[in-house]
């Protein structure tokens, strides 16, 4: 009998030994963003040990983190008749209504969970902080209001510090962060994610030397610690965009993508997985390997918009505009797609594309030729696209430089148009530039008998004013602010305007030094200004357009443009 109920205690703790040890697989592999392995693992808990709620909790949740809301409320239902720890679902259920922006029920589920709490209970507050810092619009003074209760109870937790650290980072307060993953790695040597969270801290104060190291020391600990591969390729990744001597991007960015490509390996390859990989290649801009991963997602999930997403991008990129068009299309189809800004971007910029038909003009330089119904379309996703996320007017400059190098200055302008819409872009003084030259030379270049656009040319001048603004020694913009005014030849104020411009693009370029007044192209153009000068004063001050004429035929004594006008003066 003795060693019947010894025999009977003995399964007990063994039973108990590989439950606990099953729940420490599972969430090392959540650690490790294998999610796939941790569904298996959890759903044998489940199957295997229905009394206990809190793993329904626990599989509900990385449900949640997938985005797959329905499952994840059916394991927190099942949960709620569970015998033990059913309070955790509520949680879980709270969570969601978080998601679904309805606060109030939120507080009502996190109420239910930590009804019956003691004193040294704490995981309610520490799951209940996480959930508040989960949803798409987190909460992180909520978070911290929770995660502090939970420290209250339980001071020396490696957990309770490492989601506080999570909510300091989020709450954008980095020296409590800091020290609060330190207190959890101190309480706990094996949680390597305190460590590598020391190293992110230290990757975004741009110290990338010293991230990097920070992620070789935990690699040493551990070489299959995937997520340190992964930090160290977005460390390679930023490391290659700051970099001064940008002939080293490409090496920093390819070292940036192999770093990824070793941390994939040590992912279970779920959708989950490839969808980040696929999001951290949009950033590299390796379109090729991005086509190739979208198209082997598709033949894992049909149903998942966010593949279409990728698949239009990286046709797009790849030179396809057809597929890009069509993969978009089908992706704003989808009643669950999340468009942003870029989704937009990408389709005008398709459209755009598409619109544009290469040629090869008489002179046997490239030219083109425009579908403007097409590129009118496309410039309005475009602009959605912008007004959606105003970062993305970063990416116009080049695109805009395509359409204006075939001297398709109206195409053009229209892009530079939306591009110079943020003026927080880092291109917002170049796309200001490129918008007045645009501007200027399509009416510059009008047929004969054809009237300028007013509109479009006040448009050039209040372009070349912001650049003046923000770089009042910019010689060429007074320049081109003086020619843009010469072409509103019947307005008064507009000739005034050329003259002051003319005036001050000399004064400016003389400031300089006379090294810098002697340069040919610079000789050229204050001849030009002189002469325009004189014209605009030949019917009003006869001195002073003899004067301006004197200056040219100092520089240019046979200017035949002086020459003749000088007849008007004596």
């Amino acid at each position: 009998m003795n060693k019947l109920k010894i025999f009977s205690v003995a399964l007990v703790l063994f039973g108990a030994g590989t439950y606990a040890q099953d729940i420490n697989q599972a969430n090392k592999a959540i650690d490790a963003e294998q999610y796939e392995k941790a569904k298996t693992i959890l759903k044998s808990l489940v199957a295997s040990k229905p009394d206990e709620g809190k793993n329904f909790f626990i599989l509900g949740n990385l449900y949640l983190t997938q985005k797959y809301q329905d499952s994840a409320k059916m394991n927190f239902d099942k949960g709620l008749v569970a015998k033990n720890g059913m309070q955790f679902n509520y949680i879980g259920l709270g969570q969601i209504e978080l998601e679904n922006g309805n606060k109030a029920a939120a507080s009502t589920n996190f109420d239910k969970a930590i009804a019956n709490v003691k004193k040294k209970d704490f995981e309610e507050y520490l799951y209940i902080g996480k959930a508040y810092m989960n949803p798409v619009n987190p909460d992180y003074k909520k978070a911290l209001e929770n995660l502090n209760k939970a420290k209250l109870a339980a001071p020396m937790n490696a957990m309770v510090s490492l989601y506080l650290g999570d909510a300091f980072v989020g709450d954008k307060n980095v020296n409590e962060a800091y020290s609060a993953y330190r207190n959890a790695y101190d309480a706990d040597k094996t949680l390597l994610r305190a460590k590598l969270q020391l190293g992110v801290i230290t990757k975004g104060s741009k110290a990338f030397t010293e991230a990097e190291a920070e992620f070789n020391k935990i690699l040493a600990e551990n070489p299959n610690y995937g997520l340190a591969y992964r930090e160290l390729a977005e460390t390679y990744y930023l490391r290659a965009l700051n970099e001064k001597d940008q002939t080293k991007y490409p090496e920093l960015n390819k070292k940036a993508i192999e770093y990824y490509e070793k941390y994939m390996t040590l992912t279970d390859y779920s959708l989950d997985s490839r969808m980040r990989h696929a999001d951290f290649l949009i950033l590299t801009k390796d379109y090729k390997a991005l086509e190739a991963e979208a198209t082997a997602m598709q033949k894992l999930s049909k149903v998942n918009p966010r593949i279409l997403r990728y698949l239009g991008y990286s046709a797009y990129q790849n030179g396809n505009s057809d597929a890009a068009i069509k993969a978009l299309d089908e992706f704003f189809a989808k009643d669950k797609a999340k468009i942003i800004g870029r989704d937009y971007l990408y389709l005008g910029l398709a459209k755009t594309q598409k619109a544009l038909t290469l040629t090869t003009g008489a002179d046997g330089k490239p030219s083109g030729t425009v579908d403007k119904a097409l590129y009118d379309l496309g410039i309005a996703d475009i602009r959605k696209g912008v007004e959606l996320d105003p970062t993305m007017a970063n990416e116009l400059n080049d695109f805009g430089k395509k359409f204006f190098d075939l001297k398709l200055y109206k195409e053009a302008a229209g892009i530079y148009e939306i591009a110079t819409t943020n003026p927080n872009s880092r291109n917002f003084l170049y796309d200001n530039f490129y918008l007045g030259y645009a501007l200027y030379y399509d009416n510059a270049y009008k047929a004969e008998g054809e009237a300028v656009d007013a509109v479009a040319l006040n448009k050039a001048l209040v372009a070349f004013d912001n650049v003046i603004k923000d770089r009042p020694k910019q010689q060429d913009a007074y320049l081109y602010k003086a020619r843009v005014n010469s072409l509103m030849q019947t307005d008064a104020v507009a000739q005034e305007n050329m003259v002051k411009s003319y005036e001050d693009y000399v004064r400016v370029v003389t400031d300089k030094g006379p090294e810098e007044v002697a340069k040919p192209e610079n000789k050229k153009k204050f001849i030009e200004a002189y002469n325009n000068i004189a014209i605009h004063y030949l019917k009003t001050d006869k001195v002073k357009a003899k004067e301006n004429l004197d200056k040219v035929l100092a520089l240019d004594p046979a200017n035949e443009d002086a020459l003749a006008n000088m007849k008007f003066v004596k």
